[in-house]
């Protein structure tokens, strides 16, 4: 969440978060999780939904198919609101954050909701239930269930990073960056709240990609190690608060 607001303040934008679910996590790993009951989820949402004119919706970690339903329910009334769905289903540090059904739930219910959704590639092959898959396999299977499949790189040992966008009108992009040493903390968060935050702001989704996409990369370039584990993206400037 933490990394959700970061990176959305980073696009000018003002987060209003509703948390689903509760983490036990540092910069080694996710180690346990709690999902939060339905009816808290559907209070924080509809508080913000009554009250302020919401750009864009992106989500993150939801943990049970039951929570999957519940925010199914919430987008099915405010259907006009561009999503990007980031499925959490792997912590960077390895650990699961949900059961492989919670995968294929989000494919079939939740992809169709969103207009893009920002898998790396072991998330990718879980959604598409191909478990050695390549990234252009996996888009295959999943095209038809949305519009835009941001498929993110840098699990590989590949010298350069690839981030393969697909579309469903058949039109294919590849960003290539240069890989950096280490492993990072919330990268994804990173990536997918600056990729809403550039969509809330009126950039189209190509643009929106390469720009949440350069964004993340100078995170990575500029991270910190804070604790035992993983490198802290730098979201924010250093005077940001000056």
């Amino acid at each position: 969440m933490q990394a959700d607001i970061e990176a959305l303040l980073a696009q000018g934008c003002h987060a209003a978060p509703a948390v689903t679910a509760l983490t036990v996590q540092n910069t080694v790993n996710v180690s346990d999780f709690r999902v939060l009951d339905r009816e808290w989820v559907l209070a924080q949402a509809n508080a913000v939904l009554g009250d302020s004119e919401v750009a864009a919706v992106k989500l993150g970690m939801l943990g049970s198919t039951a929570m999957v339903d519940t925010v199914v329910e919430l987008l099915q009334a405010h259907p006009h609101l561009p999503v990007v769905c980031d499925p959490v289903l792997r912590a960077g540090g390895g650990g699961s954050l949900g059961k492989d059904e919670v995968g294929y739930a989000m494919r079939e219910r939740l992809l169709p909701l969103s207009l893009i959704a920002t898998p790396n590639l072991p998330e990718a092959r879980i959604l598409a239930e191909l478990p050695e898959g390549t990234a252009d396999e996996c888009a295959e299977k999943l095209l038809p269930f949305i519009k835009h499949l941001l498929i993110t790189g840098g699990h590989g040992d590949e010298h350069e990073v690839h981030n393969r966008l697909y579309s469903r009108d058949g039109t294919r992009q590849t960003f290539t960056c240069q890989r950096l040493p280490g492993s990072y903390h919330g990268s994804g968060c990173t990536l997918a709240s600056a990729l809403a935050g550039r969509i809330a702001q009126g950039e189209g989704v190509v643009s929106a990609v390469q720009s949440a996409l350069n964004y993340t990369w100078r995170t990575l370039r500029d991270a910190e190690q804070l604790g035992k584990g993983q490198f802290v993206p730098r979201r924010l400037p250093l005077d940001f608060c000056s």
